[in-house]
C-alpha cells in the first residue's frame, strides 16, 4: 500500500485489516513443533525456556536498535526494529524481532502502545497492548504478595522478624498511571487492619520483580534472585530479605508461566518474541535475557531494541544485560528522525514538522554524541533515518553527509509506510556490517570498579558531564550499599530521557555540566545499583487528556482509538 493511502489508516485499522497466520505456522518457521507451544488462542503462544540452546545463541547475530535523545512521543525504535526484521527476511535472511511488552500506563496515558506503527507492527496489536498473556499481572501479583507478607510479619506476635516499618523499601505496584497512589498510608481502621505505616505504589514496569524476570537465566536463578530482594531492616539494623520471609517459592509459583517468552507475528508473518517490559529511565529498559536467547536459538538474526535514547537503554543493555548474559551484539542501528533533530536544534513542538535545515544542522550534535558513544563500546552504528512525510530532501542529505564524515552510513528507513519493502536498504547495510566482522563489543566499565568510578565513567563518557556530585542522602545510601556487600554490582542510572544531562530542559549536546546523584536505590535480586539523578517518578500520572478518552469499543468487541 502506498504512503498516501497509509495516511488515512490508523495503526489499529492497519492491524485489524491484516490476516494473521495461525501461531503454529509462525512457530514452524522457527522449526518449533506444535507440541512445544503453550497456546493462548490462535495467535499467541508461550515458548518453554527448555528450548534455548546456548551453542546456537553464540553462533547467531544480535542487532541492537537504539536512538538519539527522543522527543516526548519517541522516535520509532520499535517500528524500525520490526521493519528491519521484515526487511532482513525480504532479502533472504532468517530474522526474528525480540521486543518488550507494553505497559498499560503509557497505553492509556500519553505515549500509546508499543507494538510498532503503520506497516511495521506486531500483531495481534490489541492483545499485545492490553492484557496479552498475563505476564504483567503475574509480576504485579508476585510483587504484591511480598508486600502482603511483609505487613503480615510486622503484625505477627509469634513469628515477627522485628522489621522496622520506617525502613521498608518495598512498594506495591499496579500497571496504571495513578499519581494518587505514589504516597499513601496503609493499615488504618483499627488493629485488625494491620500496623499503620507510610507506603506507596510504583508502576509495574518499575517493579524489581520485572527487573528480575528480565535478568534471570533459568527458573532456579529466578527463585534465587527473588529471595535476594532487599526488604528493609530490623529495629537493630539487621538487613531483611525476601528469603527471610520464605517468599521466593510462592512468588516464583506466580511467575511459572510468565517466565516463558511469548511468540506472536509481524504484519508480514515473520516471528516476533515479546517478553518483559521494564522502563529505561528508571530500570534496565530491555526485554528478558531468556527472550533474547530464545530468538538467537531459533534465528540467524535477532533484532532487539532498548528503551529511550542510547544514553539510557543502549548503555544499560550493553553494560548490564550483555555482560550478565555473555551476549555480544554484532551491530547497532541508531534511529534518528528529522523532527527530533529539529527539536534539538531549537524547534518548538508546533515547529516539529517545519522544514528547517539550520535547526537540523544545530540538532545534529545530539546524534553525533550518540554515534561517538556507540563507538566507545566497539560498535560502529548504522543510522536509520525513520521517515516522516514532513522530512525535507536537503535535511536528509545533510544527515547523510554529516554521518559519512564520521565514517557512519545513514539510511532512510521507510518501514512505517512500506513495511519490509521500505527497509531492505537498511537490512542490506546491517548484513554488510555484520559480515565485515569489524565490530568487537566491549563494556564501558568493569563491574568490580568502585561505585563512584562506575558512575563517573557513565556520566563523563556517555552523558558528557564534567563532574558528579552526591547529596548527603546519596552518601549515606552508598555507605549502606558497601556495608551490604553490593558495591561490585553494575549501575543502572535513573535519569530523565529528555536530555544527556539530568535536566530535562537542556537539549542538544550539553558540555561542562554537573550531574547530581540525589540518592541510591538498589535491586539486590535483579543485580544492580540505581543512582537517581534528579526527581524520577516510579509512578507516572495521566496527562490532562488521557489517550483512554479517545478509545471506543463496539458491541462486537471491535476496538478503535488504540495506538
Amino acid at each position: 500500500m502506498s504512503s498516501s493511502e497509509n495516511k488515512f489508516m490508523t495503526d489499529i485499522e492497519i492491524a485489524q485489516s491484516n490476516k494473521m497466520e495461525h501461531i503454529k505456522n509462525i512457530a514452524s518457521k522457527l522449526n518449533i513443533n506444535e507440541d512445544d507451544l503453550e497456546m493462548y488462542g490462535k495467535y499467541k503462544a508461550k515458548l518453554p525456556i527448555r528450548l534455548i540452546d546456548e551453542d546456537k545463541v553464540a553462533k547467531h547475530n544480535l542487532i541492537l536498535v537504539t536512538a538519539l535523545t527522543p522527543t516526548p512521543a519517541g522516535e520509532g525504535k520499535t517500528t524500525v526494529s520490526i521493519g528491519l526484521t521484515e526487511g532482513l527476511n525480504k532479502i533472504g535472511k532468517q530474522a526474528t524481532v525480540v521486543l518488550r511488552e507494553p505497559s498499560l500506563g503509557p497505553v492509556f496515558g500519553i505515549k500509546g502502545g508499543a507494538a510498532g506503527g503503520g506497516y511495521s507492527q506486531v500483531v495481534p496489536m490489541e492483545d499485545i497492548n492490553l492484557h496479552f498473556t498475563g505476564d504483567f499481572s503475574a509480576i504485579e501479583k508476585a510483587n504484591n504478595l511480598l508486600s502482603a507478607l511483609i505487613d503480615n510479619n510486622i503484625q505477627s506476635r509469634t513469628r515477627s522478624l522485628g522489621i522496622d516499618p520506617r525502613t521498608i523499601a518495598w512498594k506495591r505496584v499496579m500497571d496504571m498511571n495513578d499519581r494518587a497512589l505514589r504516597d499513601i498510608t496503609i493499615g488504618l481502621g483499627g488493629t485488625a487492619n494491620g500496623i499503620p505505616r507510610q507506603d506507596g505504589f510504583n508502576i509495574t514496569p518499575a517493579s524489581e520483580v520485572m527487573a528480575i524476570l528480565c535478568m534471570s537465566k533459568d527458573f532456579n536463578d529466578l527463585k534465587e534472585r527473588l529471595g535476594n530482594i532487599y526488604v528493609g531492616q530490623t529495629f537493630d539494623r539487621k538487613p531483611i530479605y525476601a528469603r527471610d520471609l520464605n517468599a521466593e517459592n510462592a512468588m516464583a509459583i506466580l511467575l511459572k508461566d510468565a517466565i516463558n517468552p511469548n511468540l506472536v507475528q509481524t504484519l508480514e508473518g515473520n516471528p516476533a518474541i515479546i517478553h518483559g517490559g521494564p522502563f529505561a529511565n528508571i530500570a534496565q529498559g530491555t526485554n528478558t535475557i531468556l527472550a533474547t536467547k530464545m530468538g538467537l536459538t531459533m534465528s540467524e538474526y535477532v533484532i532487539t531494541e532498548a528503551g529511550f535514547g542510547a544514553d539510557l537503554g543502549a548503555e544499560k543493555f550493553l553494560d548490564i544485560k550483555c555482560v550478565s548474559a555473555e551476549l555480544k551484539p554484532k551491530a547497532v542501528v541508531l534511529v534518528a528522525t528529522i523532527r527530533a533533530l529539529r527539536h534539538h536544534g531549537g524547534a518548538t513542538k508546533e515547529q516539529y514538522n517545519d522544514i528547517n535545515v539550520g535547526r537540523v544542522e544545530k540538532g545534529f550534535s545530539n546524534l553525533e554524541k550518540h554515534i561517538e558513544n556507540m563507538k566507545k563500546f566497539g560498535l560502529n552504528p548504522i543510522v536509520a533515518i525513520n521517515a516522516f512525510p514532513t522530512d525535507g530532501e536537503e535535511e536528509v542529505k545533510l544527515i547523510k553527509e554529516r554521518c559519512a564524515s564520521l565514517n557512519v552510513h545513514a539510511v532512510v528507513a521507510d518501514g512505517f509506510a512500506k513495511g519490509g519493502e521500505g527497509m531492505t536498504e537498511l537490512a542490506t547495510e546491517v548484513v554488510k556490517e555484520v559480515e565485515a566482522g569489524k565490530n568487537s563489543f566491549k563494556p564501558l566499565y568493569d563491574w568490580d570498579a568502585p561505585v563512584k568510578e562506575k558512575i563517573a565513567t557513565i556520566a563523563k563518557e556517555i552523558y558528557g558531564a564534567e563532574t558528579v556530585e552526591y547529596s548527603k542522602k546519596a552518601q549515606r545510601n552508598l555507605r549502606s550499599i558497601e556495608t551490604l556487600g553490593l558495591s561490585k554490582l553494575p549501575v543502572c542510572m535513573a535519569k530523565t530521557q529528555k536530555s544527556f544531562s539530568d535536566d530535562a530542559a537542556i537539549l542538544g549536546r550539553p558540555e561542562g555540566f554537573t550531574v547530581t546523584v540525589r540518592e541510591f536505590e538498589f535491586a539486590a535480586g535483579a543485580g544492580f545499583l540505581i543512582p537517581i539523578l534528579g526527581n524520577m517518578m516510579r509512578m507516572p500520572g495521566l496527562p490532562e487528556v488521557p489517550a483512554s478518552e479517545r478509545m471506543t469499543i463496539d458491541n462486537d468487541g471491535k476496538i478503535s482509538g488504540l495506538s
